[in-house]
């Protein structure tokens, strides 16, 4: 008769052994998913309440989840792993600009900006101008980069948080000839990440902020060069040392400097106080097998 017997490392090795015809990565992610997954449990010697509870946690957090939503990011962003993955697959090269986390809020279509444009758009916020040189690694200037950019407002909310299809607060602009870009927006602005749902139910009971450092998104891509998502950051927030989503890297703290109203740094009359923020991008490059 055969023993059903639960015995806690044979059905490890017997849950491992079930995927040994898997495809070989398949195969070598889910045999140490199984292994970890189930140390973890005997290592809290996890009751049979907590798994129904973590049950129901994912679940919610599925339920959430919608189109301008991404709950699921947003847990793996409090837990620390969007950085680390981010992390383990950043380019050695280290005169490259440092990646951050990529955030629940990028969206593909965001509007077309020339260069010295706005891509505030009405969002609420201090004027604030932003400039830099796209480069590579090497320091050569890469014309025609695409830079996404996107951000929230001063009462800390992005545009796809709002009812409609409004689009403020994020541009997509093409670097000029020399790799120079620059556009205004407003200055950011701290902000908690979205804390209504199970992801903010679990800061709470951890004793955790949910908030986040005043920051502008970047994404930037050019043929040849791996594309970079990363931020910058205000210097002096004072969330930089613990932002919820462990995203701050010192290479990306940015001075924002305030100007008197007058002329700007394009030229154009500032009928109020306004703020500069430079940030320069060295992208690595593209390694193909």
């Amino acid at each position: 008769m055969t023993d059903r017997h639960i015995h806690a490392e044979p059905l490890t090795d017997e849950v491992s052994a079930s995927f040994a015809d898997a495809p070989p990565r398949l195969r070598e992610v889910m045999q140490s998913l199984v292994r970890h997954l189930h140390e973890f449990a005997r290592e809290v010697r996890l009751t049979e309440d907590e798994w129904a509870r973590g049950i129901e946690f994912l679940t919610r957090t599925g339920h959430i989840t919608t189109a301008t939503r991404q709950e699921f990011i947003l847990l793996s962003d409090v837990l620390g792993l969007s950085m680390l993955t981010i992390g383990l697959n950043a380019p050695e090269d280290e005169k490259a600009t440092e990646p951050t986390v990529f955030g629940p809020f990028f969206v593909d279509d965001a509007p077309e900006i020339e260069l010295g444009g706005d891509i505030a758009r009405g969002a609420k916020g201090s004027p604030c101008y932003v400039s830099g040189v796209v480069r590579s690694s090497s320091g050569e200037p890469i014309p025609g980069a695409r830079i996404d950019v996107w951000e929230a407002d001063a009462d800390g909310f992005y545009d796809v948080q709002y009812d409609g299809d409004r689009r403020a607060g994020r541009g997509r602009l093409t670097a000029a000839t020399d790799g120079t870009y620059r556009f205004w927006s407003v200055l950011p602005a701290p902000y908690p990440i979205p804390h209504d749902g199970p992801v903010g139910e679990l800061l709470a009971a951890a004793g955790r902020s949910p908030m986040r450092p005043a920051h502008l998104h970047f994404r930037v891509a050019a043929p040849g060069y791996r594309t970079l998502v990363t931020h910058i950051f205000v210097a002096g927030d004072p969330y930089l040392n613990s932002d919820a989503v462990f995203g701050v890297r010192d290479g990306l703290v940015v001075d924002a400097i305030e100007h008197p109203p007058g002329p700007g740094p394009d030229g154009t009359h500032r009928d109020r106080p306004y703020h500069r923020m430079t940030f320069d991008i060295a992208l690595a490059q593209e390694i193909r097998p």
